[in-house]
């Protein structure tokens, strides 16, 4: 009776045992996958082979403190010989374009960086335009659309038809204005123009120095006219005709950049992002930085364990509608 119960003992131990070399295991395998997943992006790790980065900027435009920190990556990158940025948006907020103006110019300074404009680049897809070396475009490519808006409701008479009284009590006739609750304000409405203008006039003061021409020698650019890409070309607003051909020829011919580099896919870090991928990637990282300690923050942080489990001035093309 007693070999019965100390065989069954060794063995629960066995099992134990067993199953602690299963889990290093599989911790092994997802690490070696992540490692040359990071690895085979070229982005880091032992290799860092050379490559051109490439970024998307698309959609609403908007400061981004995760599209920054890539920016600042790339800048950093001694890997990364020149930067393509892919842009494809009919604007967004005025201080989200001049937050990527900024970044970009910060990577411009390091090394070259080139624009391709997709369907449409128009107001702060414009100014991410503004921030490269050269800019190609397509032929038929929705550009221009300079200048600075912003827009509002008012429902005042919907609000008195409703039944509905506002009241407000401010520190001053000017706070909060413009409102929808409010009939506008002349004071409101003349402040809020010296600030569109202002505005404005940095854009114009981009567009001067950037591309070398005055405002008022292209036609409709200070109404906000939007151009295609072959206008845009005759007019200095853009470069070049084409797409990435273009773009990788400029940078070997021009630049001096090393041909036919591997064009890399940059994207800004998602915290939180669900998937084995992922997950993988951030213990390969921790443990190349930190080895065993770094293996443990990534079992243990909240964002390893979260992967399992426009206000302000607006530069921004709108299409009229019918």
């Amino acid at each position: 009776m007693t070999l019965d119960v100390d065989t069954l003992l060794d063995r629960r131990r066995m099992r134990r045992k067993l199953t602690i070399w299963r889990m290093l295991a599989v911790i092994a395998v997802v690490l070696a996958v992540g490692l040359l997943l990071t690895l085979g992006n070229g982005r880091m790790g032992l290799l860092k082979e050379d490559q051109i980065a490439r970024i998307s900027i698309t959609g609403t435009i908007l400061e981004k403190r995760s599209q920054l920190k890539m920016l600042d990556d790339i800048a950093e990158a001694d890997n990364v010989q020149a930067l393509i940025v892919y842009v494809n948006s009919p604007g967004g907020t005025t201080t989200g374009g001049e937050a990527l103006y900024a970044g970009l110019r910060r990577v411009a300074e390091k090394k070259p960086v080139v624009a391709q404009f997709g369907t449409v680049a128009a107001s702060a897809g414009y100014i991410v335009g503004l921030a490269t070396d050269h800019i190609v475009s397509r032929g038929n490519t929705i550009t221009g659309s300079v200048g600075v808006i912003v827009q509002w409701p008012e429902i005042t008479q919907l609000l008195e038809k409703i039944g509905v009284k506002v009241n407000t009590v401010k520190s001053g006739v000017l706070k909060a204005e413009p409102s929808p609750l409010t009939q506008a304000d002349p004071e409101a409405l003349a402040v809020t123009s010296e600030m569109v203008a202002d505005g404005f006039d940095w854009f114009n003061g981009l567009v001067e120095d950037r591309r070398g021409i005055k405002i008022d020698d292209v036609p409709g650019l200070k109404k906000g006219r939007v151009f295609s890409g072959r206008q845009a070309k005759e007019y200095k607003l853009v470069d070049a005709i084409g797409g990435e051909p273009e773009v990788l020829e400029w940078l070997t011919t021009e630049r001096g950049v090393t041909k036919d580099l591997r064009v890399v896919d940059w994207k800004p870090a998602q915290p939180g992002a669900w998937g084995l991928t992922s997950f993988a990637s951030e213990i390969a990282r921790n443990v190349a930085l930190g080895s065993a300690k770094g293996l443990s923050d990534a079992l243990t942080s909240d964002s390893a364990w979260s992967m399992l489990s426009l206000d302000g001035l607006v530069s921004v093309w709108q299409p009229p509608e019918n």
